[in-house]
C-alpha cells in the first residue's frame, strides 16, 4: 500500500499547539475555528460510519469531513456543485481573464480591516469594468461578470487580488443587440488600472472618515492625518497592477478554469513535500522567474501562521456575480443576452468536460452512492453502523481550541 501524502490537517495535527503557544492571543475565532476544523477532519472526533462491502465482506471506516471552506480536503465536492449551476450563466462568446491586484503597501490594512478592504476590492474592481466597458470609446455596453477572490501568493504571502471571467461583449444600451469586444481584446489594461486606483482610494478615504477603519499596532500612526495623507499620496504614485491573460475560448474553456480556481484555498495539500523536523516543504512557482517551480522550507508554526493569514471572515462571500449576471438582473437579462446572441443553452459542466480534481473529494456522499469495495473491485460499500463524534485521549478539547 502507498504510504499517506502529507496534508495540511497534519502540519496542524502535529504542531497546532506549537503555534499557539505563540501566536493564540493574535489570531482571530475565525482563524483558531479553522485550525480546529482542519484538524479534526476526517478523524474520529467528528464521528463517521462504518462501511461494508456486499460481495466479499470486506469493511472499513470513513471518517466525516469538516466542510470548512478553508480545507483543502473538503473542497472538491462544492467545487463540482457549484460548476453544473454555473454552467447554466455561460454564454456562446468569447472569454477573458482580468485580474486586479491590491498594491503591497496596503496589505497590513487589509489584514486588519478584512470585510471592509475585501469589500471595497471587490467594489472598485467592478465599478471599474462596468463603468470602462459602459464608455462608447471602449466598448459601449453593459457586461456581466464573475469576480473570485484570492488573498495568497506562491508562497503563502498576503497578496490580495480578484479574478475576474468576463465575456468579450455586452448588451447594447437600448438592449437591441450584443455588441462584441475585439478579437482577442477586451478593454485597455492601463485604462482599468487608473479608473480602479480612483475608485479604490476614494472608498478607503470614505471608510476612513466613517470611522471604519482598524489602525492598530504598527498602523497607528495612520490616524494622524498628516502621515494618512503621505500614504495616501504614495498609493497614488504607484501603478496599481491590473492585467488581462489570453481570452479563453468558448464555455468549455471556461468551466476548466474555473474549476481550479473558484473554490481554492491558500495551498493545496497536493503541493507539499515533507513534514520533518519541525519544518515543512512544499512546491512554489516563483512567477517573477517565469513561473519557475522552486521548493521553499518553513517552521511548521510560520507555515501555519502563513496559512491562517487568508482565513476570511465569517460570512464574507468571495464568489460574486455582477451585471447582468448579478443575481437581480441574470434571469431577465441572461435571456436576452442569449436571445441575442442566437445561442443555445451550454452543456452541464460534466458534459462540458470541465476537469474537476479528485482530491477530497467527498467520501460520506461517494460512500452513499454505492463507492465500489477497494479490496474486490466488485461490490458496493454500504453504511452498516453510524460512529458518534469522539472526544480527545484526555476527554477534553486541545489546549487552545474555540470549543463553540
Amino acid at each position: 500500500m502507498a504510504p499517506s501524502r502529507l496534508e495540511v490537517a497534519d502540519v496542524f495535527r502535529e504542531h497546532g499547539d506549537e503555534f499557539l503557544e505563540s501566536w493564540g492571543k493574535k489570531i482571530s475565532n475565525d482563524q483558531r475555528r479553522v485550525l480546529r476544523d482542519i484538524s479534526r477532519c476526517r478523524t474520529a472526533l467528528l464521528g463517521g460510519h462504518k462501511l461494508w462491502c456486499d460481495q466479499c465482506g470486506h469493511e472499513e471506516i470513513s471518517y466525516n469531513s469538516c466542510r470548512n471552506r478553508h480545507c483543502p480536503k473538503c473542497q472538491a465536492l462544492a467545487r463540482a456543485e457549484w460548476l453544473d449551476q454555473e454552467s447554466e450563466l455561460l454564454l456562446e462568446a468569447e472569454y477573458f481573464h482580468v485580474v486586479f491586484t491590491l498594491p503591497e503597501a496596503l496589505g497590513p490594512v487589509a489584514l486588519q480591516n478584512k470585510r471592509a478592504i475585501y469589500g471595497t476590492l471587490f467594489q472598485a474592481a467592478a465599478e471599474t469594468l462596468s463603468t470602462i466597458a459602459r464608455d462608447p470609446e471602449h466598448l459601449g455596453a453593459e457586461i456581466g461578470f464573475l469576480m473570485v477572490l484570492h488573498t495568497w501568493g506562491q508562497n503563502l504571502h498576503h497578496h490580495p487580488h480578484v479574478h475576474t471571467v468576463v465575456p468579450g461583449g455586452g448588451i447594447s444600451p437600448d438592449g437591441t443587440r450584443w455588441i462584441s469586444s475585439r478579437k482577442g481584446f477586451f478593454v485597455s489594461v492601463r485604462v482599468l488600472s487608473r479608473l480602479f486606483r480612483g475608485k479604490f482610494l476614494a472608498s478607503l478615504e470614505r471608510l476612513r472618515k466613517k470611522g471604519s477603519l482598524v489602525l492598530a499596532g504598527d498602523l497607528a500612526v495612520l490616524a494622524n492625518p498628516v502621515k494618512w495623507e503621505a500614504f495616501i499620496r504614495n498609493l497614488k504614485k504607484v501603478d496599481w497592477v491590473v492585467y488581462a491573460k489570453p481570452p479563453f475560448g468558448g464555455p468549455s474553456r471556461v468551466l476548466k478554469y474555473l474549476s481550479r480556481y473558484t473554490h481554492r484555498v491558500a495551498i493545496s495539500n497536493s503541493r507539499l513535500i515533507s513534514l520533518q523536523d519541525g519544518k515543512v516543504r512544499f512546491r512554489w512557482k516563483d512567477y517573477a522567474q517565469g513561473s519557475q517551480e522552486k521548493t521553499m522550507t518553513l517552521e511548521a508554526a510560520e507555515f501555519i501562521r502563513r496559512f491562517l493569514l487568508h482565513v476570511l471572515p465569517r460570512g464574507f462571500v468571495r464568489i460574486r456575480h455582477y451585471g447582468f449576471l448579478s443575481n437581480r438582473l441574470r434571469h431577465k437579462k441572461l435571456a436576452l443576452a442569449r436571445s441575442l446572441l442566437e445561442a443555445q443553452k451550454p452543456k452541464t459542466a460534466r458534459e462540458d468536460g470541465a476537469e474537476v480534481s479528485s482530491e477530497g473529494k467527498d467520501r460520506d456522499c461517494l460512500c452513499d452512492r454505492g463507492r465500489l469495495c477497494p479490496s474486490c473491485n466488485k461490490g458496493r460499500m454500504t453504511r452498516t453502523e453510524e460512529l458518534p463524534p469522539q472526544k480527545s485521549p484526555a476527554s477534553t478539547p486541545r489546549k487552545g481550541y474555540d470549543t463553540s
